[in-house]
């Protein structure tokens, strides 16, 4: 039980670190900018947001880029609540279905599908919220190894 609570705090730490830009690089804290998270439980994560009108195409859209982006760290939130570390994704896919505006509010959903102990997998799907019509949805697996990634410290 102590283990899964660090594993969390851990996860939730790295996450806000990342969106403030303290670790990681400034391209993954000008995509998170303005994240907020909702629930946090071991294996899921729930988050809202809003896009930002630097993360927009020149048609006002919200860039793929920077949904790809959030897709891939928040799955990677929801692994490492069960995890001892961030791991490294070694496969991603994003599903597109619907366009997201400028100011557009979206939900964020992540969860862990499987845990084959180095091998990982999540799917992230994100929704408008006053609708819930699906905007993308994205799986990864991704793989334990000696790589460390900039860690949350407590």
């Amino acid at each position: 039980m102590e283990e899964e609570i660090n594993f969390l705090e851990r996860s939730l730490k790295w996450l806000e670190d990342v969106t403030t830009g303290a670790i990681g690089y400034e391209i993954e804290s000008r995509t998170l900018q303005g994240l907020q998270v909702v629930r946090f439980v071991p294996g899921f994560v729930r988050c809202h947001f809003t896009v930002p009108i630097h993360a927009s195409d020149v048609n006002g859209n919200w860039h793929v880029g920077a949904i790809a982006t959030l897709i891939d760290n928040v799955g990677g939130a929801a692994i490492y609540t069960i995890s001892d570390r961030v791991k490294v994704t070694v496969n991603f896919n994003i599903s597109y279905y619907s366009t997201a505006k400028i100011q557009d509010e979206v939900e964020i959903e992540a969860k862990v599908l499987a845990n084959k102990g180095k091998l990982t997998s999540a799917v992230v799907e994100i929704r408008r919220k006053d609708n819930g019509e699906l905007v993308a949805i994205g799986k990864q697996w991704t793989a334990s190894n000696d790589y460390r990634a900039p860690q949350a410290k407590l």
